[in-house]
């Protein structure tokens, strides 16, 4: 499979990129270039190989969530620049159009 001009073209409109002429060639020819590779990786024979889920056979060890210091909410607003009662006040950052 090769990549041309038309691919480019449609795979930029899919993900929303704006692609300058001055762009497409460099795009063309890594993208043929990773195709090429990906048919080299086609030829070897992987009968019989089980797939590799996992580098190693480690298991990762998770230690038990522990509360280990509560804080009150009067502690927690204590070094908040503005505060309202409970909350933490914040600039407002949606406008509506």
């Amino acid at each position: 499979m090769k990549v041309n001009s038309e691919t480019i073209d449609k795979i930029a409109h899919l993900a929303r990129l704006e692609v300058q002429e001055n762009e497409k060639q460099g795009l063309l020819d890594d993208m043929n270039k990773i195709l090429t590779f990906m048919d080299k990786l086609n030829e070897v024979d992987t009968q019989g190989i089980e797939p590799l889920v996992y580098m190693n056979d480690e298991v990762n060890v998770l230690r038990e969530d522990e509360v280990k210091q509560e804080i009150s909410t009067e502690m927690a607003l204590r070094n908040a620049p503005k505060a309202d009662g409970k909350f933490f006040r914040v600039a407002k950052v949606i406008n509506k159009a």
